[in-house]
């Protein structure tokens, strides 16, 4: 809008109103930069963003012919390079809203007649690293995102919906198949132990529960759950938000499991004690029962997983632990890394 007004008044406003579509209104300065080139500074309050305090510059280019307002991606921001998010691939990642609220703000200057818009991010380029964009397939920089207007906390929604798009990115490829790990380290094991394709996985962080049932809902039929024993644990207690404020019951789940397999109850004890999971494993492992009590722990991991997917999704699992590798596995968890080879024409 700022661009606009000094275009065609030839003075540069030094603060705009914008009206949000939560129904907000915002007063924002504006650092002119050069004819018809405007500046804002990204404001975060509280919310750990990585793009707070960068500037955002807009041009925009006016024509006299009637016609469409199009965007255009400069410097730092991304290009979008896979379906399955909001815009379609090829385009600058400048989401539905952002675009509505900045054609909203100039057709009410120059009313029908045709504009050019280019968004750019000095230093967005290095930031995109430090986001979820190179997972979304969003390249060469960070996207202009938003629904509302404002920028709202960091929330459990915002993590849902980041997972909930890289499920509908697989289902757009045609996949029927999704591996899911809570974090990096389950990832990396993946690569590593499977020289797994990262492209084709999901990380769903604490999330398992949800995102068993985002898969179900977006047509999933097979799953594959890779993960540290230190989060799948929880699992095998029914625990499905694996994060420590919503349960911890390691030790005691660990605990009972040996006790069940025949674990004596001077190391029971050890384990009850344990700090870390890496611990308790290496206890189990000195005792000459870790491979019998991390093959129980997987029997109550698939009850609860299968439970949750009632029926409508094939579940496969695979724990594993840093120092120890893969602990426990289901059945036929080997069988779909081995298809997948075959689909690839590879060999692992």
């Amino acid at each position: 809008e700022a661009s606009v007004i000094w275009q065609t008044t030839g003075k540069c406003p030094s603060v705009v109103k914008v009206d949000t579509p939560i129904g907000k209104t915002l007063y924002l300065d504006i650092i002119p930069r050069e004819f018809g080139v405007c500046g804002v500074v990204k404001d975060a309050g509280d919310d750990p963003d990585v793009t707070n305090g960068s500037e955002i510059v807009t041009k925009v280019e006016l024509f006299e012919e009637e016609g469409d307002i199009s965007f255009f991606g400069g410097e730092g921001v991304g290009t979008i390079t896979q379906e399955g998010l909001k815009i379609p691939p090829g385009q600058p990642a400048i989401n539905p809203v952002p675009r509505q609220m900045a054609e909203k703000a100039i057709r009410k200057i120059i009313g029908n007649k045709k504009a050019n818009v280019t968004v750019s991010i000095p230093g967005g380029k290095e930031l995109a690293k430090k986001t979820f964009n190179p997972r979304l397939g969003i390249v060469g920089g960070i996207s202009i995102l938003g629904t509302s207007g404002v920028v709202e906390p960091m929330s459990t929604q915002a993590i849902l919906d980041t997972i909930r798009v890289e499920l509908r990115q697989q289902r757009a490829l045609g996949r029927e198949d999704v591996v899911i790990s809570p974090g990096n380290y389950g990832l990396d094991f993946l690569k590593n132990t499977y020289h797994y394709d990262l492209d084709k996985s999901v990380k769903c962080s604490n999330f398992i529960g949800l995102t068993i049932d985002m898969a179900v809902e977006e047509g999933f039929k097979r799953l594959l759950l890779a993960g540290h024993i230190g989060k799948l644990i929880k699992v095998a207690g029914g625990i499905m938000n694996t994060h420590s404020r919503e349960g911890d019951c390691r030790m005691e789940l660990l605990t009972a499991f040996a006790v069940k397999c025949g674990v004596a109850a001077v190391d029971a004890a050890k384990l009850l004690s344990c700090v870390t999971t890496e611990e308790a494993v290496r206890i189990l492992d000195e005792c000459g029962r870790r491979q019998e009590v991390m093959d129980y722990a997987m029997e109550r991991i698939l009850f609860y997983l299968e439970k949750r997917a009632q029926g409508k999704l094939a579940i496969e699992c695979i724990m594993y632990a840093n120092d120890f590798g893969a602990l426990a596995k289901s059945k036929e968890a080997e069988e779909w890394f081995t298809l997948l080879a075959q689909e690839a024409g590879q060999q692992i």
